[in-house]
C-alpha cells in the first residue's frame, strides 16, 4: 500500500452503501490523466463519514484531489487489453478551483 495524492475528475458519482455489519461507506470513480489520453481509473472507497459526505457533494466531471492509501491494480477491457487502475481508501478530499477543503 502506498500513501498518495491523486488529482482528476469524478468519473462516476459517489454512492453510499452499507456493509454486512451495517456500517456505511461510499464508493466513486476518479479519472486521472496520465501520459496517454485514456488516463487511469481510481476506484475510491471512503469509510470516514465526513469524507463520504464530501464525495457525495461531488458530481461527474468535478475536478478533485484525493489523498489516501493506494493499491495498484490491472483490469482487462472487453477487447482483452490489460489496463492499469488504482484502488484508493480516501482520507481527505480537496475540490479544485475554489480552494474548498473537505475532510
Amino acid at each position: 500500500m502506498i500513501e498518495g495524492l491523486v488529482a482528476g475528475r469524478v468519473w462516476s458519482s459517489a454512492e453510499r452503501r452499507v456493509d454486512k455489519a451495517g456500517r456505511p461507506y461510499c464508493v466513486a470513480k476518479l479519472r486521472v490523466l496520465g501520459a496517454d489520453s485514456e488516463g487511469v481509473l481510481v476506484n475510491l472507497i471512503a469509510f470516514d463519514t465526513d469524507v463520504c459526505d464530501s464525495l457525495l457533494r461531488t458530481h461527474e466531471g468535478d475536478a478533485i484531489s484525493v489523498t489516501g492509501a493506494l493499491t495498484p491494480k490491472v483490469w482487462t477491457d472487453k477487447q482483452g487489453i490489460s489496463k492499469p487502475a488504482l484502488d484508493m481508501v480516501a482520507h481527505r478530499i480537496l475540490r479544485m478551483g475554489d480552494g474548498q477543503h473537505f475532510d
